[in-house]
């Protein structure tokens, strides 16, 4: 069968790595639009649409991801030749009972509820579906400011005091994620899995930071801090959103599925170190234009 992807979020980070890999693999791939109706010939939809910001209300983020994710389930189920659809959740969310929105925040308690409607809806409408949990997604060309790009620029311009001891803050590549995501549709054992994409070679946070600080040429903090008083500590000292404190963790991740399905088809992830250093210095450039 041809294949026709339809890919939701396609102008967004993710989204647009994705389309460029589907391309590259010989697939034909339409950008969603919320005008235009769906041609009855889609294969597969790869949902990489949603709101990811810190400070959102709870309406915000229900909106952004929770009804988006809803819509985009009961879109796909009217597809008459639809083999698969594929939902970029998140590594710290996905597969979890409880989305608390004033213990976690808006934007990661939207993203467990999404990830909860999306399996409810599609086991009831019977849709064909495949979850991907990347971790923090890096790249090399494109400008980044959440998350990690966060720490990076405190440490940049000098106004990071100390480092979270033992946190583990898994990346991956976006070129990785896409080119994971441009397989799982035509690999019949995907279907109904989630996996989770991180390389867990990633060094735990000071380690991280301290190799990029060190790659920058920048000074790099030498106090650590253990996670519980990291998470006591008020925003104003830690120039850090409330909402990322969760983030901070010494947790592990389920792996071995992801790295199983892409050894057989050969598909490598970058060095992580290499892959944050060149992400690293993109983030400086950008700052210095």
């Amino acid at each position: 069968m041809t294949r026709h992807a339809l890919v939701y979020g396609a102008s967004g980070f993710v989204g647009g790595h994705v389309v460029r890999a589907l391309g590259a693999a010989g697939v034909r791939v339409t950008a969603a639009r919320r005008d235009e109706t769906p041609r009855g010939d889609v294969t597969e939809v790869h949902h990489c649409a949603g709101a990811y910001r810190f400070g959102m209300t709870a309406a915000e983020a229900r909106r952004g991801n929770v009804d988006t994710t809803r819509a985009v389930v009961e879109l796909a189920a009217g597809l008459p030749r639809l083999e698969r659809l594929v939902y970029v959740s998140g590594y710290r969310v996905s597969g979890r009972s409880e989305a608390g929105y004033r213990a976690l925040g808006a934007y990661e308690a939207s993203k467990v509820e999404a990830d909860q409607v999306f399996r409810a809806r599609a086991g009831e409408l019977g849709v064909p579906w495949t979850i991907v949990n990347p971790a923090s997604v890096l790249s090399t060309d494109a400008d980044q400011q959440l998350g990690l790009a966060a720490n990076v620029r405190q440490l940049w311009e000098g106004s990071l005091k100390a480092l979270p001891s033992n946190a583990f803050v898994p990346v991956v590549a976006a070129t990785y994620l896409a080119e994971f995501m441009t397989l799982v549709p035509a690999d019949p054992a995907t279907a109904g899995a989630a996996y989770w994409l991180l390389d867990d070679d990633t060094p735990l946070l000071p380690d991280l930071l301290t190799l990029v600080g060190t790659h920058l040429g920048v000074r790099v903090p030498r106090l650590r801090v253990p996670l519980p008083l990291v998470r006591r500590l008020p925003a104003w000292l830690t120039k850090a959103d409330q909402e990322t404190r969760s983030f901070l963790s010494a947790d592990r991740y389920p792996t071995a599925s992801a790295r199983e399905l892409a050894a057989r088809h050969d598909l490598k992830m970058p060095d992580v170190r290499t892959l944050l250093c060149a992400w690293a210095d993109n983030l400086v450039a950008g700052w210095s234009r």
